[in-house]
């Protein structure tokens, strides 16, 4: 099944990472979800985050596109289509 991945990062680093089954359609239920287990307020989406969801089903939102404060440097969403293929890294550090 298809997923939403949320994740906030501080400083170049992965703070706290999400994910919820869900597909394309039901993405924006799923992501509420996880903003409210998250207790993260809702972002504002401008024109750009919903160009960027509609072309690449990723976006990005700064601390300037939430009305409340937070506490890290950016808040990532992507949709992650399950298309039934394994992908493997190529990285040789990766095979065992």
């Amino acid at each position: 099944m298809a997923r939403i991945w949320m994740r906030t990062i501080k400083k170049h680093k992965i703070v706290e990472s999400r994910t919820a089954p869900c597909e394309l359609t039901t993405a924006p239920e799923a992501l509420e979800n996880l903003l409210r287990e998250a207790d993260i307020a809702r972002p504002i989406w401008l024109e750009k985050h919903l160009k960027e969801w509609a072309n690449f089903q990723r976006t990005a939102f700064l601390p300037e596109h939430f009305i409340e404060e937070t506490d890290f440097d950016k808040l990532e969403i992507e949709f992650l289509p399950d298309d039934g293929k394994q992908r493997k890294s190529n990285d040789p550090r990766n095979a065992f």
